[in-house]
């Protein structure tokens, strides 16, 4: 059996990366992100990768941007206002059709906000991670061992569909220390890349690399072609834990570190003979609708909970589409609710008499 080492989120993040074949790094220090960027600085020059702590936010995106469209798995990570700054070369990427690995180490916001952990990202992450018509790939860990498992499945969805992929973490996660299993290196060859710019050899035409289009019917065809991809990932690739959903009756819906809260705050519910259960969305995008929706006939009312003022409830309720009620309860600027904050709240939904 694998053996289990203590490491801190963003540590035991950049160690997965390293795992899942990525060799180029670049970034630009952010609290509370900065250990992912400090870890890779040690370890890339021994493993012969790249570390380049770039001028800015905005330099470390179009270095990514770069090394992508060289056919490299390629990672950089920022905090809330730092992804801010990537939006603009994001939507290159996308654009571009190139993936690579964006992490997210939630604060507080907005503007520079404080340093303490934040859910208030998400409506950045799943709808406006840059301008134009695209989606990016998010997942949602709740712990350190699902950050580390979460980096290859990003990596691997990402070179598949050709788009970026974020992990939406945050302070609370990136900063904690819990004991992983940290995955071995891969000895199975990256995905073969053919649109690559990484020279011809003489053995094929000129690759370009572009997201400019200048004739609108052009573009136009290849957002449509890039929407049926989105639409073939919302069907296969949905992530989402169920837990107690069998006969709840008050389903809480929580992601990442609320999770942990809301977990604990469902089991003395059940304890306290109220049928809570929770559904973790994983994959923040595709969004898990087939979990939320598969959980209606049997609730009686939903309850979101956010370390936000409220932006995954509109999707919690879009999935249930006004079957049953779904109330909101969110705590913000760094506040990490309580389980008997939550504990509350369901009783308040209808848990209890």
């Amino acid at each position: 059996m694998a053996e289990k080492v203590l490491m801190k989120g963003n540590e035991a993040l950049a160690e997965a990366a390293i795992a899942a074949g990525c060799r180029h790094f670049f970034g630009y220090p952010i609290t509370p992100q900065t250990e992912v960027a400090a870890y890779m600085s040690k370890r890339m020059p021994k493993i012969g990768g790249t570390y380049l702590q770039a001028e800015s936010e905005v330099a470390a995106i179009n270095m990514v941007y770069g090394a992508s469209s060289a056919g490299m798995r390629v990672m950089t990570s920022s905090s809330s206002p730092g992804i801010s700054l990537k939006s603009e070369g994001i939507s290159y990427l996308a654009g571009a059709d190139l993936p690579a690995l964006i992490i997210n180490v939630q604060r507080g916001g907005p503007g520079l906000g404080g340093i303490q952990p934040s859910q208030s990202d998400y409506w950045q992450a799943t709808r406006a991670t840059g301008h134009g018509d695209f989606h990016i790939l998010v997942f949602a860990p709740s712990t350190v061992q699902e950050m580390v498992d979460l980096v290859s499945d990003a990596f691997d969805l990402g070179d598949q569909y050709r788009m970026p992929a974020m992990i939406l973490s945050d302070g609370m996660l990136g900063q904690m220390m819990e004991p992983v299993v940290l995955p071995e290196a891969s000895d199975k060859p990256l995905p073969e890349k053919p649109w690559a710019t990484n020279g011809t050899k003489g053995g094929r035409p000129h690759n370009i690399i572009n997201s400019l289009y200048i004739t609108p019917t052009e573009l136009e065809q290849l957002v449509f072609e890039r929407f049926k991809k989105y639409d073939e990932i919302k069907d296969k690739h949905q992530k989402a834990e169920c837990y107690l959903t069998d006969d709840a009756e008050i389903v809480v819906v929580a992601y990442g570190a609320s999770s942990r809260i809301a977990r604990s705050a469902v089991n003395t519910a059940r304890e306290q003979g109220i049928k809570a259960g929770l559904i973790r969305p994983i994959t923040l995008w595709p969004f898990p609708d087939k979990a939320i929706k598969a959980a209606v006939p049997t609730a009686k009312q939903f309850l979101c909970v956010e370390m936000s003022m409220g932006q995954m409830v509109d999707d919690v309720r879009l999935a249930v589409n006004g079957a049953k009620p779904v109330a909101f309860y969110g705590r913000t600027g760094g506040v990490i609710p309580t389980p008997a904050e939550v504990l509350d709240q369901i009783k308040k939904s209808g848990g209890a008499e």
